[in-house]
């Protein structure tokens, strides 16, 4: 005679590798070198490419505080510094998205001079797109 369980089993979770969290202590234009941004958080990389979101706040200028959208950031070059690993790598913006009340999300890909290690480095810690 087979007994019923009394409870159910739980789901179980899939074990994966935990992700960091990475976030940079500045974001800047490469051209003016105008510190664009004081704090932003890496949430996807890629080979080619990496997203960063930024709360309304980040911003430093008034200008882009104020408005919904950040399209004039599109096609400017920047460089910006990974807290956490200590490094600097260069981008141009290749897209933004107004997120509402979260904040913006700003899609940059990486300047041929980017080194391909920290690339690999940045895809392994991060959720890939």
């Amino acid at each position: 005679m087979r007994t019923q369980r009394k409870y159910r089993a739980a789901p179980r979770k899939e074990v994966g590798k935990e992700l960091a969290k990475l976030t940079l202590d500045s974001f800047s234009s490469l051209d003016s070198l105008q510190k664009l941004a004081k704090y932003g958080q890496i949430i996807e990389a890629s080979s080619s490419g990496i997203l960063i979101k930024f709360k309304r706040d980040d911003f430093v200028s008034k200008e882009l505080r104020s408005n919904l959208s950040l399209d004039q950031l599109v096609g400017q070059n920047i460089f910006f510094n990974i807290h956490e690993m200590n490094l600097e790598i260069t981008g141009k913006v290749a897209r933004t998205k107004f997120l509402g009340k979260e904040g913006f999300v700003v899609a940059v890909d990486y300047t041929a001079d980017a080194p391909e290690y920290w690339r690999e480095c940045l895809m392994d810690l991060l959720p890939t797109g």
